[in-house]
């Protein structure tokens, strides 16, 4: 080979080299800033309460009637929803304020001398009705609710069940809450800048966490929220994650 092409290579893997060392450079430069940067955030929760009392109620009541004869069970049965309707009238409730389900029945079949349960021989039948009352009465039904087993007295096997409280402005309110949690946020926000001698820059992202509606002076919390039917007064929370840029 001559000693002009043997020159020739070697300008070439020079050449090479560098490119290669200037590429190499450049990557690790690059990587070094990007370390280097800072993010410039502050991520904070932010929260909200607010106290509410129900304004819409539920009710709902079972009463029913056994006999071995169907007809026997159905005619006992409308006697005693008559009674419970005289009751309700007697409280001041309207018909357009509750609703009565369908008669259900439940067959009892004879219990065989070997222990099992007979496929023919009926021993009973049960039959059962549920009236429930809505209102935004809400003392009106809650009393009713509780003194509804009197109508036991007059023969009628009555099962009161629990009212259901509701705030139907909820949907409103949660917005309200959202405004407050974020307010709460921010605040914080900028106690921590102040605190570490920055300025508090504009939100960068915010994310909502679920709504705990509970009794008052409840601590239950859940990942999926709560929504408390059992009481009047109640408390909502609402919960915010809010990320604010820095200066």
């Amino acid at each position: 080979m001559s000693e002009r092409i043997k020159a020739g290579f070697v300008w070439v893997s020079a050449l090479i080299c560098a490119i290669g060392l200037l590429a190499s450079t450049s990557i690790v430069t690059y990587g070094y800033i990007k370390t280097r940067t800072p993010t410039n955030t502050i991520t904070v929760t932010g929260s909200a309460k607010k106290q509410i009392k129900s304004d819409y109620v539920t009710w709902r009541g079972t009463f029913s009637r056994q006999s071995a004869k169907l007809s026997d069970a159905y005619s006992e049965l409308q006697k005693d929803l008559d009674k419970v309707k005289a009751y309700l009238i007697h409280e001041g409730i309207t018909e357009s304020e509750y609703s009565i389900s369908s008669v259900n029945t439940q067959v009892n079949y004879a219990l065989m001398p070997n222990g099992y349960m007979s496929s023919s021989t009926v021993e009973s039948y049960r039959l059962y009705q549920d009236i429930e009352l809505r209102s935004t009465n809400i003392e009106r039904i809650t009393k009713i609710s509780r003194e509804s087993t009197r109508m036991i007295q007059d023969g009628v096997q009555f099962q009161s069940m629990q009212p259901m409280y509701f705030y139907t402005k909820i949907a409103d309110l949660k917005i309200d809450m959202l405004a407050l949690a974020t307010k709460d946020a921010k605040n914080r926000a900028q106690k921590i800048a102040e605190n570490a001698g920055a300025t508090l820059g504009t939100l960068k992202t915010a994310k909502m966490g679920v709504f705990q509606i509970t009794p008052i002076n409840s601590n239950d919390v859940s990942d999926y929220g709560i929504n408390d039917t059992s009481s009047i007064e109640k408390e909502i929370m609402s919960v915010v994650n809010c990320t604010f840029t820095t200066k």
